[in-house]
């Protein structure tokens, strides 16, 4: 976030009703958000379906140009391969008949090795997947990219990074009926891309894959992670060449594909993309790119939003104590929790600076003691300041429905943040505070997307739908999450 004065004012409050209904013009969610289903399937996890490569899959008929065809070579020759089934089937089905075609080459290479030139590019040094329309091919880093994300998210983050190189390799099958054209600008076809990725992964949640499987629980909220993984850094211009997106606007592309298929990516355009997309530049006044230090001078300020989102709402707002995080009647969350006994948030100053703290290079989120960034601590204050709101309304706080209440009416809170009506020198959204919300949601223990005793709901992905929700239109919260 960012501290100084608005440049402009909003009005927006947030008025918690539970007839509310939506607001005309605003884009709405395709179907439910329940807390135990991921866009109309069972929620998993690893124990029920283990996420990976089927034990006794086909054999793969298929090579790559200078591959070493250890495991992951064979791993992304099988997602390849897998690939070449879905698209066999979508492209017919969705694009009027059109038939796929295998791509002409597939290329494996070690970017610490030796060096090959492939789409006028050299591999030295190159930790990459990426598509080459110039000769049709793919090709993937074995040495380092795939790895490494197998060693952070598992093998089906290194599948996910394919399914969205295919996803490039259809746009230019698909020709004029991709909607992609020589003046297209890069964002719009890497949302495109994540959104084809997102179509294949819904086909092997259903249980359609002779070779991979994922449970859409646990599964799926390493997917959605990897998103952050590979997302653009913050302050990166949408406008940019080579823009891929946040991890919000990753995210958010990837669920589309996956709960409403290929036809709802080819519509993606440059006035759909712009509409939504969360990438962009520093303001020239943000010194601190993105994150200031969580301190007692900045929850102050946090305090100021939130009493002035919720203002209109009629509750009794509650105080704010840090106390390390102690209800007096012994119930309690870390860093941050309700106490409904004296509507007061207890928090922790010190752990919530060190989960503001963002990762420094080489750091993994989820390590012990690595932080994620300031916008992930004020968010956590957010989540448990709704619920004086929800409990004013007489709403039930200590269940799944609650949970995503709460994701959504912090969706809510983030959407006022960034345009703070307070005339004072208040914090604001900068650019990447979304991922780091997005990033909090995908940890084990979210307090975002949690109830009063810190329960989160089972899967990330409803996690995010319902901060989106919030994000886009308050007003849905109560009458979706009722």
């Amino acid at each position: 976030m960012r501290s100084y004065l608005p440049l402009a004012l909003a009005g927006a409050v947030l008025v918690l009703v539970s007839c509310a209904s939506p607001v005309p013009g605003n884009p709405k969610a395709e179907g439910d958000v329940d807390p135990g289903s991921v866009a109309g399937l069972p929620v998993t996890n690893d124990d029920q379906v283990r996420s990976g490569p089927r034990d006794g899959a086909p054999k793969v008929d298929l090579t790559a140009e200078n591959a070493d065809n250890g495991d992951m070579d064979q791993l992304a020759l099988g997602a390849l391969a897998d690939l070449y089934e879905y698209w066999g089937e979508r492209m017919p089905a969705d694009f009027e008949g059109q038939k796929f075609e295998p791509l002409a080459r597939l290329v494996s290479y070690d970017s610490k090795g030796k060096a090959l030139r492939i789409c006028q590019t050299s591999t030295a040094g190159l930790v990459n997947a990426f598509y080459c329309s110039l000769d049709d091919s793919i090709a993937w880093d074995r040495g380092v990219l795939l790895p490494d994300l197998d060693k952070q998210f598992g093998k089906m983050s290194a599948v996910t990074v394919l399914a969205h190189e295919v996803g490039h390799a259809v746009q230019f099958k698909l020709g004029p009926k991709s909607g992609i054209t020589q003046a297209t600008k890069t964002i719009v076809k890497e949302q495109q891309a994540d959104c084809y990725a997102g179509g294949f992964f819904r086909w092997i949640a259903d249980g359609k894959s002779k070779r991979f499987q994922i449970s859409t629980g646990e599964g799926l909220n390493k997917i959605l992670a990897t998103m952050f993984f590979i997302r653009d850094p913050a302050g990166t211009d949408a406008n940019k060449q080579g823009a891929h997106g946040l991890a919000w606007d990753r995210v958010y592309a990837f669920q589309a594909g996956f709960s409403n298929g290929p036809k709802t990516c080819a519509k993606m355009d440059q006035k759909e993309v712009d509409a939504r997309i969360s990438e962009e530049k520093f303001a020239e006044r943000d010194k601190n790119q993105g994150n200031v230090k969580v301190d007692a001078d900045k929850i102050r300020k946090i305090k100021i939003s939130l009493d002035e989102a919720f203002k209109a709402s009629g509750a009794k707002l509650p105080e704010l104590k840090d106390n390390g995080s102690r209800c007096q009647d012994g119930k309690s969350t870390e860093p941050v929790a309700y106490c409904p006994s004296d509507n007061t948030v207890v928090l922790d100053g010190k752990k919530l600076a060190a989960l503001g703290t963002p990762p420094k290079r080489g750091q993994e989120i989820g390590e012990d003691g690595v932080g994620i960034g300031d916008f992930a601590a004020f968010a956590e204050i957010a989540s448990r300041y709704t619920m004086a709101i929800q409990k004013n309304s007489n709403l039930p706080l200590d269940n799944e429905k609650a949970a995503l209440r709460t994701a959504c009416l912090t969706g809510a809170w983030a959407k006022v943040a960034e345009r703070p009506a307070s005339g004072e020198n208040v914090l604001r959204m900068s650019p990447g505070d979304l991922d780091e919300a997005v990033a909090e949601m995908l940890m084990g223990k979210s307090l975002i997307a949690a109830d009063i005793n810190g329960d989160p709901v089972k899967a990330g992905f409803a996690r995010v739908e319902a901060f989106r929700i919030g994000y886009t239109n308050a007003k849905e919260c109560t009458a979706r999450f009722a």
